[in-house]
C-alpha cells in the first residue's frame, strides 16, 4: 500500500477555498493604492481644501477606502474564503475598534469639558442663573 493510496479520499470531506489570484488582480490593487494615496497628497499639498473638518473627513475617506482596496486585493478577503469566518471577524474588529474610539473619545471630551480650569465659575452660573463674585467679602 503506497502513501498515495492512504491518503486517497483524505482530502474529499475539506471544504476548499477555490482562491484563484492573478497578476492582474496585484497589478489594479496597486494601482488603486497609488491612486488613493495621490489624491490626498495632492489635496494636502495644494491647500486644495481650505477647510480643516472637511479636510480630514475626506482624507479619512480616502484612507478607509485604501483600506478596503488592501483588503480585497492583497488580503483576498470575501465573503467565500474560510466559509465567511474572515469576513465576519473583520467585521466584528472593525465594530469592536469603532466602540472603543468612539468611547475613548466621548470620555475625553467630557472630560475635558467637565475639569477644565475655571468650570466652578461655569457651574455656579447655571446653577444660580447668574455668575458668581470672584472674591467674597467678609
Amino acid at each position: 500500500m503506497s502513501a498515495h493510496d492512504i491518503h486517497a479520499g483524505h482530502d474529499d470531506h475539506h471544504d476548499h477555498d477555490d482562491l484563484h489570484v492573478s497578476m492582474g488582480d496585484y497589478v489594479k490593487g496597486f494601482i488603486l493604492a497609488v491612486i488613493l494615496t495621490a489624491i490626498p497628497f495632492y489635496l494636502v499639498m495644494n491647500d486644495v481644501i481650505t477647510d480643516r473638518t472637511t479636510a480630514a473627513a475626506v482624507l479619512g475617506l480616502f484612507a478607509i477606502v485604501q483600506v478596503v482596496v488592501h483588503m480585497v486585493y492583497f488580503l483576498h478577503m470575501n465573503g467565500k474564503i474560510q466559509g465567511g469566518w474572515t469576513l465576519l471577524s473583520t467585521i466584528f474588529t472593525v465594530i469592536f475598534l469603532a466602540i472603543a474610539i468612539a468611547g475613548t473619545l466621548w470620555v475625553m471630551f467630557h472630560m475635558n469639558t467637565n475639569m477644565m480650569p475655571g468650570h466652578e465659575m461655569h457651574q455656579a452660573a447655571d446653577h444660580a442663573g447668574h455668575t458668581a463674585p470672584a472674591v467674597v467679602t467678609p
